[in-house]
């Protein structure tokens, strides 16, 4: 191993630590950029991913809500509408979800054809 390969390059001078006489000031320079450096790469990436994992995972829970909100009072208006007992709305929301399924099954990719048929 080469001992010059630990030295640091004199060429590669931080631009923003002024080249004046005081050390210690530039020291201190270097320390702080070198920390903001590394905090930026680091925990500001992380505190970004935890806040769309939250903020993703209020938005499903959120949605959710709101979808079993919507057929509750879908299946109430058609309660009240429909000249009939509860048995009547309830076939109607459930023949719509079954319609809705298929036209997404049919909508999905088709598993890629390698030429292998057999199945495991």
């Amino acid at each position: 191993m080469d001992p010059n390969a630990l030295r640091p390059d004199p060429s590669k001078a931080v631009p923003s630590v002024p080249s004046t006489g005081d050390w210690p000031a530039q020291a201190a320079d270097l320390i702080v950029n070198t920390v903001e450096t590394v905090r930026d790469r680091t925990t500001d990436t992380i505190l970004t991913v935890a806040r769309v994992a939250v903020f993703g995972l209020l938005a499903v829970v959120l949605g959710l809500v709101a979808i079993v909100i919507a057929l509750i009072a879908l299946i109430r208006l058609l309660d009240v509408i429909l000249p009939s007992s509860v048995w009547l709305p309830y076939l109607i929301v459930g023949v719509a979800s079954l319609v809705g399924g298929l036209l997404v099954f049919r909508r999905r990719n088709p598993p890629s054809s390698s030429g292998n048929t057999s199945r495991r």
